[in-house]
């Protein structure tokens, strides 16, 4: 999907400025860089997962490491309880950039270029930009994303888990899921990062989008998503 430079240019000035507005136009508490984890076969990471407002829907992920080689770590993701989705894998080059794997709910896509969820080391401060080419696996058509990373500092995270030291990233992303009758999906994401857990610990994910015509119609803005993923429980080596 084609995208024109203005066009690019501005949704990089929107989504700075979103980034500001939420507060992490500075690097917040500073703090040390993140580094990154080193994955062996076995690390397992457990999340409890809600989706909804007035109805939630509840599900637990269990994140397991299957393979370490070169250029490709390899995490099976499995679901359980009352909205489960079933099974994904996913595929990382190297830790912190994913080749295939999910960005929004459980959408699995194929990246030309492997997407950055994590910049390691993670510095507070730091910002990224990326728009990256991929194939959505369900639909089997390409689009580009672009994806906005701001790193906040550093916080203490309580999780079921047990409470972090982690360190804070927003993420303002765009998707290319736009229709005829309706606007991209946007995302706005809060993510923590806990380097004793060696994954995120915590998710808050927001997303919308616009159905095309005059909004002075009432068509506002429909919930895509607003959904909290917290640690339950997690061993790294099979330990």
């Amino acid at each position: 999907m084609h995208h024109p430079l203005a066009f690019r240019s501005a949704a990089i000035v929107l989504f700075a400025l979103l980034a500001g507005c939420a507060g992490f136009d500075s690097p917040g508490s500073g703090g040390p860089a993140a580094d990154a984890p080193t994955f062996r076969v076995g690390d397992r990471w457990v999340y409890r997962a809600t989706d909804g407002f007035r109805v939630q829907l509840q599900w637990s992920e269990t994140h397991v490491v299957t393979s370490v080689a070169p250029g490709a770590i390899t995490v099976r993701i499995t679901e359980s309880g009352p909205s489960a989705r079933g099974e994904r894998t996913e595929v990382w080059s190297a830790p912190g950039l994913l080749t295939t794997g999910s960005v929004f709910d459980e959408e699995t896509r194929r990246f030309t270029t492997p997407i950055k969820i994590y910049g390691f080391p993670l510095t507070p401060g730091e910002r990224w930009n990326q728009w990256v080419d991929n194939l959505n696996a369900a639909t089997n058509k390409t689009g580009q994303i672009n994806r906005y990373v701001t790193v906040g500092g550093w916080e203490k995270v309580a999780t079921p888990a047990g409470t972090f030291d982690a360190i804070k990233l927003r993420v303002l992303m765009r998707l290319d899921d736009e229709e005829f009758w309706r606007g991209p999906t946007q995302c706005n994401y809060v993510i923590f990062y806990a380097p004793a857990a060696g994954a995120m610990v915590r998710a808050e994910k927001n997303a919308e989008y616009w159905e095309k015509g005059d909004r002075r119609d009432g068509i506002g803005a429909v919930i895509a998503q607003h959904a909290l993923l917290e640690l339950e429980s997690y061993s790294r080596g099979g330990t």
